[in-house]
């Protein structure tokens, strides 16, 4: 009875990133879709290595297009830039509202050098086996309860011939001349803040490396009508980090908008 809201996962992440969200979503009447995005888990990948962030957000403005009513956009790390460009910038009356995910036009520096380089520290190679991945994953997220169990990595996490486990992503997102870190202007992302009108929410993981409380404040200056949620106990992966309570400040906010 509410309207279609898309889930746009990070980069390196994939379609089941959101935890629970989806399904608290769905049974609050909302019609919560989340997909992989391009070169991520099962969607195809681009045989050109075109990955240039402005492609994702072509993408989501195709994909929003094919509903009948207005969508939500909850995008986390690169699903949000994609957001922010499509909203802001290409199709700024195609949306209901904008939900941002850790992340804003600018970002910390080490943050970005972090994520990037745990990401690529294994993108050829991968690991012998699921123990090495979650070894790897804890290293890099010690703040989080190691699972028990590796069924949500092995979401992420694909078994090649060779039978080494990698990332489900294509290396091509970083190490082709079209990839994600091909063409970073910034001064776009903080041109499309800047023309956002629809109702918007940052929700920032308060551990989070990427997104300080200085960047938050900046993009709230660039974005004054936007609410601000801190997400405490959780970093960059809010959604996995605290889905509890990243799932109730979603809820919260869509409840408050208009129905059509």
């Amino acid at each position: 009875s509410r309207p279609p809201v898309l889930l746009l996962h990070g980069g390196g992440q994939t379609r089941h990133s959101w935890g629970s969200t989806a399904a608290t979503l769905g049974d609050a009447g909302w019609y919560a879709i989340a997909y992989d995005q391009r070169g991520h888990g099962d969607s195809g990948r681009s045989a050109t290595g075109h990955y240039e962030p402005g492609r994702f957000a072509e993408d989501l403005v195709e994909v929003a297009a094919t509903f009948d009513r207005s969508p939500v956009v909850v995008g986390a790390s690169l699903g949000g830039l994609s957001g922010l460009l499509a909203a802001g910038v290409i199709e700024p009356d195609l949306f209901l509202a904008l939900v941002l995910v850790d992340i804003t036009p600018r970002q910390e520096r080490e943050g970005v050098d972090r994520i990037v380089g745990f990401m690529l520290a294994h993108a050829e190679e991968g690991f012998a086996t699921l123990d090495d991945a979650a070894d790897a994953v804890a290293g890099y997220q010690p703040h989080r309860t190691r699972p028990k169990d590796h069924s949500g990595l092995r979401k992420n996490l694909r078994l090649d011939p060779d039978g080494r486990w990698r990332w489900h992503w294509d290396p091509k997102l970083f190490n082709s001349d079209r990839g994600l870190q091909s063409a970073q202007q910034p001064g776009r992302y903080v041109a499309a803040a800047g023309r956002l009108t629809l109702p918007t929410l940052l929700v920032r993981g308060k551990l989070s490396d990427l997104v300080s409380e200085e960047t938050a404040r900046e993009f709230l200056e660039l974005v004054p009508h936007a609410r601000f949620v801190d997400v405490s106990d959780a970093g960059h992966m809010v959604a996995g980090d605290r889905n509890d309570r990243f799932t109730d400040a979603v809820v919260e906010f869509l409840s408050e908008l208009p129905r059509d």
